[in-house]
């Protein structure tokens, strides 16, 4: 496994960095992924896998990438941030894997999505990276739950229709 710095993004005292990831195997097969770790959140961006990965697989690529990651976070400007590691999902316990934060559905995950992303609007920051960190969902999944909270009327409209 490979962990390259890709870029940083610097604002203030904090940075938003950006990793390149490669898992190499003997059987020729491989794993490609964007990490991006910013405020102690820690979100894959992408992933391309030669030849594709089973759906168990890609539920193992966490463990497969979060070492290699953290080391190479620490190594690139400092150890995280504590406490902003995630959760342990239940029934995992002493396995320390780190998983997506508990996040509501329907109109309070909507509410709480729409909080998000002003309060990142009002800082000057990324507004999706926000809800990405948040939710602990890919950028795809947070650009639906910014979609579905705008519909709900809790963000204001993107664009003017016509």
């Amino acid at each position: 496994m490979t962990v390259r710095p890709a870029w940083e993004v610097r604002e203030n005292d904090d940075a938003t960095r950006w990793f390149d990831v490669r898992l190499a195997f003997t059987d020729g097969a491989r794993v490609d992924a964007l990490a991006v770790v910013t405020g102690g959140c820690v979100c894959v961006e992408e992933v391309r896998a030669q030849p594709a990965l089973s759906l168990d697989d890609l539920a193992v690529l966490a463990d497969w990438l979060e070492d290699s990651l953290a080391e190479a976070c620490a190594t690139a400007a400092g150890p995280l941030p504590e406490g902003r590691e995630g959760q342990v999902p239940e029934g995992r316990g002493g396995q320390g894997r780190r998983a997506r934060p508990v996040w509501p559905t329907g109109v309070e995950g909507r509410w709480l999505v729409a909080q998000e992303y002003r309060a990142a609007q009002r800082e000057g920051a990324d507004p999706v990276l926000a809800v990405m960190c948040a939710t602990g969902h890919s950028r795809r999944t947070s650009l639906r739950l910014i979609g579905q909270a705008r519909d709900a009327g809790l963000l204001t409209p993107r664009r003017a229709r016509r």
